[in-house]
């Protein structure tokens, strides 16, 4: 007994089964390609995920920095929130982000909020930044992560910065100051504090 579709030639038939796997092949490609952004932060060492901050954060980050001005670094900014908060309140306000898609997301939000001329975002692995330019820093890590960022920025930052950690603390620095409550709690830390441990050690 014939496989074939009545009126259907072994050619046709071909064809169709060559369009199919096409279609299906584009498809699984298209998909590999849009998850792949999402995917490979996955695939580092430390895994940092995107958590979105809440309002309460938002107020808590920038209560913390009340006073401060200058340029600003929210070191894996998702999308973009703690920037576009702090150039609202007079920051020069930069993220450093891995995922493409939450950088381009923060842009056209920085936009939409009309703060893009005091905001840049940057699509980059934190771990390759040099943020010794910066006097104000904000950050939310992971447990896994804190300790090697603790080194990073302890070498790297002016004795005149101040660091926000948010949700997790730094493993060795002594805060100067602690607000919120739960999930929402922060940290500040004085590089003058820390800078001054480092030299010791």
């Amino acid at each position: 007994m014939s496989d074939l579709v009545p009126g259907a030639t072994p050619g046709r038939k071909r064809r169709w089964g060559l369009a199919l796997l096409g279609i299906v092949s584009g498809t699984g490609l298209a998909l590999s390609l849009g998850a792949a952004p999402f995917v490979a932060p996955a695939l580092r060492r430390v895994c940092l995920p995107f958590v979105p901050a809440s309002p309460a954060q938002v107020e808590v980050v920038l209560r913390l920095l009340k006073g401060r001005r200058g340029e600003l670094v929210d070191i894996g900014s998702g999308d973009g929130r703690i920037v576009i908060a702090a150039a609202k309140q007079g920051f020069r306000a930069v993220g450093y982000e891995l995922n493409p898609w939450l950088v381009w997301y923060a842009r056209y939000k920085a936009w939409q909020e009309g703060v893009h001329h005091n905001t840049r975002f940057y699509i980059s692995d934190l771990w390759k930044v040099d943020f010794s330019e910066y006097n104000n820093v904000v950050i939310f890590g992971v447990p896994q992560m804190m300790k090697s960022l603790e080194e990073k920025l302890q070498s790297e930052l002016k004795s005149s910065a101040r660091v926000v950690a948010c949700r997790f603390s730094f493993p060795n620095w002594t805060a100067v100051r602690e607000s919120g409550k739960g999930i929402d709690t922060a940290w500040l830390y004085d590089a003058k504090s820390f800078k001054t441990t480092g030299k010791k050690s």
